[in-house]
């Protein structure tokens, strides 16, 4: 039987503009990092690609170390709450210093870039992986959980819109032409507003059902568990694709509307059709209530599938209209996709408490997990190709780059959305489920 409603609309907004916070940043980060390393602050795109994996080898591990702090934390506010309120101002202390251009040479530039974003990872990853561990300790009710992880993914996926739309317009206002004063002054701004907002989270949000018993068990009984959690191990798969597909594209879209299409001012004309990820977001509570999260899932990739196969035909054909209607369609499935991973991730975790282990921590990381190692090895691969491909910024590119940009943003996803829909085929739902109902 269903458990009573828990939360009331206040908790709610404050829940899911936790994730409004985290993606002023987070947008700016994955959709203007490279570009801004490159033809801003002045680092050769192989320092940039050889950057990004090393802080991703560095997420990896700073993943699992604050999945293994929240499940160790005894505090009288909880487990995951207490960490808005600990890591939210150095978060935004590092976004800042990420995009400061100090007057730098040669490898003073490139210690700077490795400091502040390594920083920024971190605790990036600290107010971030507790909005996912969070969750199942909110409420027990199934549709309550839904609910809370849309309304979740509605707010982020609106601010990560505002900011793919308007990163550069307030670049250019803030800056008046000075793209380094631009950048730094956007983030400033994203920044004490994302500061606000988690700390808005922490007075707001309250941890309902915890159980002493299970919470705190040993390395050993939570490994065992893992292994068992094939559900977990699935979505955390589908995770990394997601993550690792969006981070080739929107690092993509910057250099194909300069480069290919030789208007730089198309960026955010191209990003504002993304706004119909919020059509997918609000799609889900039907949806899963009615066809279950796998199966509303793989409709979401399957559409994602469509629109990023229409955006390749206009690319195909440099009809932008047509790579415009794709974007639309894709983003309506990528809405569906990224709605559904939080509430997917509390199922599981809920599933480990059907073991006998509370361990919320370190079955939410997989979920930062995913998108940094996503977002490093897009990052390396977009980097990469170019370096290989003979990039040079600020200046006409050469056939092979060409090449390279449209292989990035149009068919290395498409690739990549086919087998994300094969490996959540694998997700066992019945099997969850069953666990726990019982």
């Amino acid at each position: 039987m269903n458990q009573p409603w828990q939360t009331k609309w206040p908790e709610r907004l404050s829940y899911g503009l936790s994730d409004a916070a985290d993606n002023l940043v987070f947008q700016m980060m994955t959709t203007y990092l490279l570009f801004f390393y490159t033809d801003v602050y002045g680092l050769s795109a192989s320092n940039a690609a050889v950057l990004f994996i090393v802080a991703r080898l560095a997420d990896v591990v700073e993943s699992l170390i604050i999945g293994l702090m929240i499940d160790r934390t005894h505090s009288r506010w909880g487990k995951s709450r207490p960490f808005f309120l600990w890591y939210a101002l150095p978060y935004v202390i590092f976004a800042i210093l990420t995009f400061v251009t100090p007057p730098f040479t040669g490898s003073g530039k490139i210690i700077w870039a490795y400091v502040t974003y390594l920083g920024l990872g971190f605790f990036y990853t600290a107010v971030n992986l507790p909005i996912t561990s969070i969750l199942p300790t909110l409420t027990q009710n199934e549709d309550e959980l839904t609910l809370l992880g849309v309304i979740r993914q509605f707010c982020g996926s609106s601010v990560q819109i505002i900011v793919a739309v308007f990163t550069l317009p307030l670049v250019a206002l803030l800056g008046r032409g000075n793209q380094r004063h631009g950048f730094l002054l956007t983030i400033a701004v994203f920044g004490l507003i994302s500061l606000v907002l988690i700390w808005n989270t922490f007075f707001h949000v309250h941890e309902r059902f915890t159980n002493p018993e299970q919470a705190h068990q040993s390395w050993h009984a939570v490994g065992t568990m893992l292994k068992r959690n094939q559900p977990w191990l699935v979505i955390s798969v589908v995770i990394l694709l997601y993550w690792l597909t969006t981070a080739i594209k929107n690092q993509t879209t910057i250099y194909y509307f300069k480069y290919i299409q030789h208007s730089e001012a198309l960026v955010p004309w191209a990003n504002s059709f993304t706004f119909a990820a919020l059509i997918g977001v609000l799609l889900i509570v039907h949806a899963a209530s009615h066809w279950g999260k796998k199966r509303t899932m793989l409709g979401g990739i399957a559409i994602a599938i469509g629109g990023q196969l229409v955006l390749s035909l206009g690319v195909m054909g440099h009809h932008l209209p047509i790579l415009f209607t794709g974007i639309f369609i894709n983003s309506v499935g990528n809405g569906i996709i990224i709605g559904l991973v939080s509430i997917m991730i509390a199922d599981t975790i809920r599933y480990g408490m059907a073991m006998g282990i509370q361990a919320e921590g370190i079955l939410a990381s997989t979920d930062d997990f995913g998108v940094n190692v996503g977002l490093g090895l897009g990052g390396l691969i977009t980097a990469g190709l170019f370096h290989l491909s003979g990039y040079s910024a600020n200046h006409a590119q050469n056939l092979a780059t060409q090449h390279m940009i449209t292989l990035n943003y149009a068919w290395l996803p498409l690739i990549l959305y086919v087998i994300m829909f094969l490996v959540l085929l694998l997700y066992n739902e019945r099997q969850l489920q069953a666990a726990i109902s019982d």
